[in-house]
């Protein structure tokens, strides 16, 4: 698991770094509040209680100590200080027999609450619900893909090949990121992300191929030579979409920043087994299954859908499209950029303490300890390196800084800190508490009071010190910052590689610039849903979570990189299909109404399948998973909906033969021009 001096940046992160590189970092501290369960605080029984928790502690080997009972300044609760043994970042992998000591003794006193917090318990807490998330999301997404499948094939084991595949990718992803992952440290959230990639993707590209070949079975042709001709043309389609997802993964590395990095790890794992799958594993069972892919049949279902009948739907919506390709192309675009709005407004911070449920016990328990010992609470850590010989000056130096804190309404007046120093004598860090949750403005304008004025005018004026603040609030403000800083760098990073891949895949450079335009435009409109929705109050009991006036800051990076990428699976099908229809030398306008009608079936069933999984994480009990779930879900939704059934057609529609500039198309016969367009049958038979 990563620990804070991997994943911090900047200022705080170099703070976090110096004090693991000196053994400064404070031993980890598990506080221990006693207080009433109802009506009157009993002194007596809370001292009995405060008395055992120190004997039973003691007699383990992961306490270091037990300090003494600590009265709250209200009377109303005690507080028993519980320093573990062992490294600080291991802590929360050894503190359950702390844990079972509390649950013990709140049997034997039942008139007292005992609450347990610290930075172990806190992180195990969340450690145990992002496994029962990871268990919830995988429970729900494979019987509504499974369904959304048999929908879609009206045959049960032809529903249940891709979800077969799918299962597959992130089961062998899993195995192969525990190996990466002891080179780059898990953050968290990698396997949650193997399993949301590899849902999504593994039946996508399942999905393209086996309707593919269905099809062509369909118009006559043999098993083999229906698998061979999917090969060809889907499969085809997912070797590049693949590698459009795992190139645009791959720009993440430039954030140089190991949550992201650990990310695109993880989801280049997945997407890298799920088309290699796709290429060996299923042609070889629709191979082996040959008809039996088709049994047994769900009776009203395979009516609906089994059978590759013409469409009615697609061509009666694309009519209106393809006859006012313009009109239609200025008002969606409209459309798209007023959804997009939101996003101007965007801020970004990193999910903390406070933005975590509480309905995870040891984050409750926190909550009852800040609000009894405030100075329990949020802090900043100022680690001031110097020469040995200047000790004495910083010493003095943080003497007045701490008078000055004490001074300010944003830092805890009634804490003293006391400095600690290195065995050197080149380091010193004192920590200075703010009353105010970590997620709050005000703690935001403690960390820069100190930076920008209380530091400058005391630590700042001894020669040679260097000072760096660091602590939860720091490393928000930090991380958010490389992020930005960051942001730039990838995004242009991923639309070179985009445009070269969707150029040398299509050999047209307007098809390059097309599919920029428009995943661009569903990125822009998702992103401000997503702002819309998270920094605002109004979707909170719905979506269930407490907003924090922003988004998590590693979000919208991530966002941007994904829905790219799995843009790219729409796009270079749709795309594939329509160039498919023009190579035969109908006009653009009756090739792009065959291609996205052969093609729409498919790629509704697939958004179906993405929206329904990211939606389950939607429902996750972390925000930022939350605001993952629900932005890949919306843009997926735009993207499949108003981007390939309205934007793309309308546009691809304007710039006729050009759509393959500088390549060459044959010319298009003259008579479908008099045709009404909708009205001429597809060449090819339908999704």
């Amino acid at each position: 698991m990563a620990s804070p001096t991997d994943i911090g940046q900047g200022e705080s992160g170099r703070a976090t770094q110096i004090l693991d590189d000196k053994s400064m970092v404070p031993a980890t501290v598990e506080n221990i509040l006693i207080s009433a369960e109802s009506g009157a605080f009993d002194r007596a029984a809370a001292t009995r209680a405060a008395t055992a928790v120190g004997d039973r502690m003691r007699g383990l080997a992961e306490v270091e100590s037990v300090g003494e009972a600590v009265p709250a300044p209200d009377g109303a609760s005690l507080l028993v200080p519980v320093t573990m043994a062992g490294e600080a970042r291991t802590a929360d992998q050894r503190v359950q027999p702390l844990r079972d000591v509390v649950d013990e003794l709140r049997d034997d006193f039942p008139a007292l609450r005992i609450d347990q917090a610290g930075a172990a318990s806190i992180q195990a807490g969340i450690n145990d619900q992002l496994g029962a998330d990871f268990v919830k999301a995988e429970m729900l997404s494979i019987p509504v893909t499974l369904i959304i499948m048999m929908v879609a094939f009206g045959a049960i084991i032809a529903a249940g090949v891709p979800v077969l595949l799918a299962l597959t990718s992130v089961g062998a992803a899993l195995g192969l990121w525990a190996l990466c992952s002891q080179v780059l440290p898990d953050p968290g959230q990698v396997p949650n992300m193997i399993l949301l990639m590899g849902m999504a993707v593994g039946v996508d590209y399942s999905l393209f191929y086996l309707k593919r070949a269905r099809q062509e079975q369909a118009r006559g042709a043999s098993k083999l030579d229906a698998i061979e001709i999917a090969a060809a043309t889907s499969g085809h389609s997912v070797v590049v979409s693949g590698i459009a997802v795992i190139v645009s993964m791959a720009a993440l590395y430039l954030s140089n920043d190991l949550i992201f990095s650990s990310l695109a790890t993880g989801s280049i794992l997945v997407v890298a087994v799920a088309v290699a799958g796709s290429l060996t594993v299923l042609p070889a069972l629709l191979a082996k299954l040959g008809r039996w892919i088709d049994k047994p049949r769900v009776p009203v279902l395979w009516r609906i859908n089994g059978r590759n009948s013409e469409p009615r739907l697609w061509p009666a919506l694309l009519r209106p499209v393809l006859r006012h390709p313009a009109i239609t192309l200025i008002l969606s675009v409209a459309a798209l950029l007023a959804m997009a709005y939101p996003a101007i407004d965007m801020r970004l911070k990193s999910a903390d303490i406070d933005d975590y449920p509480r309905s995870i016990p040891a984050l409750a328990a926190y909550d009852r300890v800040t609000d009894a010992f405030p100075a329990k609470g949020t802090s900043h850590e100022v680690v001031v390196t110097a020469g040995a010989g200047d000790a004495s000056g910083v010493e003095a130096a943080l003497s007045r800084l701490t008078e000055r804190a004490q001074a300010s309404d944003l830092l805890a007046p009634e804490q003293d800190p006391q400095p600690r120093m290195s065995a050197d004598g080149t380091v010193h860090v004192i920590n200075l508490a703010t009353p105010y949750p970590a997620n709050t403005d005000e703690a935001e304008r403690s960390v820069r009071l100190l930076r920008d004025e209380l530091i400058p005018a005391t630590v700042g004026q001894v020669p040679g010190a260097r000072t760096d603040v660091g602590g939860e609030v720091a490393g928000s403000i930090d991380y958010s910052a490389n992020v930005a800083q960051k942001l730039p760098w990838v995004v242009g990073l991923v639309l070179l590689l985009t445009f070269l891949v969707m150029v040398v895949s299509f050999r047209s450079v307007v098809v390059g610039l097309v599919a920029l335009l428009v995943n661009l435009l569903s990125a822009a409109a998702a992103f401000g849903l997503l702002v819309a929705i998270f920094q605002n109050e109004w979707a909170e009991g719905l979506l269930g979570f407490q907003s924090n006036g922003a988004i998590v800051s590693w979000i919208p990076l991530f966002l941007f990189v994904v829905l790219f990428g799995l843009s790219m699976d729409y796009h270079v099908f749709v795309v594939s299909s329509i160039k498919e229809a023009a190579q035969t030398g109908v006009s653009i306008r009756q090739a792009v109404s065959e291609g996205i009608s052969r093609s729409a079936g498919i790629v509704t069933s697939a958004a179906i399948v993405m929206v329904s999984v990211f939606s389950i994480f939607a429902t996750l009990s972390l925000i930022e998973f939350k605001q993952l779930g629900l932005g890949l879900a919306l843009a997926v939704l735009l993207d499949a909906l108003v981007i390939r059934g309205v934007v793309l057609p309308a546009l691809m529609t304007l710039l006729g033969r050009g759509n393959w500039w500088p390549a060459k198309m044959p010319a298009g016969p003259s008579a479908p021009a008099v045709v009404p367009v909708g009205e001429e049958k597809p060449a090819s038979a339908p999704a």
